[in-house]
């Protein structure tokens, strides 16, 4: 204890103690300086500095009126000067403050072992380091501030000693100089606690929806590779006589299908979370839309379904995206915007597929929901494994807008004959020429 001790004072104020520290201004955005007129913030930033500045000043009017030892100005600029080196050298500053306190008291004859001018300069030096410190430095400087007047009234005794008065109140000011910076540290710490929280609650949310989508896909991709190798054993059947290559292709191919559904599942094992149990139907698509618009009819949330284009078979995974984007669009809906009304938009365009959830206002109480975001970091998820684009953001009018365009390769017959290959999306993902030849 006595090693950690004699550590902590040699780190605290005889390590770099002398070494040029200048006091920073006050950030321009603080919590008092932006609150003040934009041409006062610049110089409203130098207010420590003035502050410590009037400080000295003080220290130096009220020694020299009250010493009479010449030259009165020398003595009381002496501690006015430790004062102002708080400024740039703090703990260097406190050294030549006790260093002084002898000398001024001999030489000013104002008080022992301070008098009126000494006794604010140091008080002043003790707060200025303390805050551009730390806790430990001012337990240190106030124990040898305290140990140095002891020694000054058992080496001359003089009646009027001013050591407990320094001592309660430097003791006074420093505790609450600590207390305000314990509780400045303990608020970043909880800031910074609170941020690394919300990047791996985030972090955690992002893998929890990557793997319901896993899930999910897993049973439109396991219904393909299960066809696949149906119809790969029975297409033998459907030739009369084939010929023992073909049919040794569609082995090959039946054995492969089920090598990947059986590796499909074995990865899907990993991902699942225990306990969980897989749907008995299949996966909604948007064929099961007003189904789902419905259900959320009956919980009160008004909506209005609009389809432009062509109404085609999309890819299942398109679908299935499709369908959990414009679910959890409404069911966002009905939690953070209670009484108002959804317009749900379908574009079928050449280039892919084209969704809109808007909702109005709220018109009634909003209630916190927690996991708020979670959503909307799924909808992401979905839109980037399909490589479309997703904007979400507050409408002008208070509500809300979810906007997803997902890319669908065109059949390459239908591009040649309407002269669309290679056409790029623009807004539902048409292009002028693809508009005319969708009214065409």
């Amino acid at each position: 204890m006595a090693a950690g001790a004699i550590g902590g004072l040699r780190q605290a104020l005889f390590h770099d103690a002398f070494a040029y520290r200048p006091m920073p201004r006050l950030r321009i955005d603080g919590p008092v300086v932006r609150r003040l007129p934009k041409r006062v913030r610049a110089r409203a930033t130098w207010a420590p500095h003035a502050m410590v500045v009037l400080a000295a000043l003080i220290v130096f009017l009220t020694g020299a009126s009250r010493t009479s030892f010449p030259p009165a100005e020398v003595i009381a600029a002496l501690p006015a000067v430790c004062v102002v080196m708080t400024l740039v050298r703090p703990v260097g500053a406190f050294w030549m403050s006790l260093a002084s306190t002898p000398v001024t008291a001999v030489l000013g004859g104002d008080g022992w072992p301070w008098g009126p001018s000494t006794f604010f300069a140091h008080l002043v030096v003790l707060v200025v380091v303390a805050v551009r410190t730390g806790p430990r430095t001012a337990a240190w400087m106030w124990g040898l501030t305290v140990l140095l007047g002891t020694f000054m009234e058992n080496a001359v005794w003089r009646s009027g000693t001013t050591t407990v008065g320094m001592a309660l109140t430097s003791a006074f000011a420093l505790l609450m100089v600590s207390m305000v910076q314990i509780r400045r540290e303990a608020e970043r710490e909880v800031t910074v606690q609170r941020t690394v929280t919300a990047v791996e609650r985030d972090r955690r949310t992002l893998l929890e929806e990557r793997t319901t989508i896993a899930r999910e896909l897993h049973d439109v991709v396991a219904h393909h590779m299960s066809v696949v190798a149906i119809q790969a054993e029975a297409a033998p059947y459907r030739v009369e006589n084939p010929p023992p290559e073909l049919e040794q292709a569609f082995v090959t191919i039946r054995e492969n299908a089920v090598a990947a559904l059986t590796e499909l599942r074995r990865v899907l094992g990993v991902v699942r979370a225990e306990g969980y149990q897989a749907p008995d139907a299949p996966q909604p698509t948007l064929a099961q839309l007003d189904g789902l618009l419905a259900n959320v009819r009956e919980a009160g949330l008004e909506t209005e379904k609009t389809i432009t284009g062509a109404v085609r078979e999309l890819p299942q995974g398109v679908e299935l995206s499709a369908y959990r984007i414009i679910q959890e669009a409404l069911s966002n809906t009905l939690r953070h915007a209670p009484g108002a009304s959804a317009k749900v938009e379908i574009g079928y365009v050449l280039g892919g597929l084209g969704l809109r959830v808007v909702n109005g206002p709220p018109t009634g109480p909003v209630k916190p929901s927690p996991g708020a975001g979670h959503g909307i970091t799924g909808m992401r998820e979905r839109v980037a494994m399909l490589n479309g684009d997703m904007t979400a953001e507050a409408t002008g009018e208070g509500g809300y807008e979810i906007a997803a365009f997902i890319p669908v390769q065109a059949d390459p017959e239908s591009q040649e004959q309407d002269g669309t290959r290679g056409a790029g999306p623009v807004g539902f993902g048409k292009t002028e020429r693809a508009e005319q030849a969708d009214r065409a």
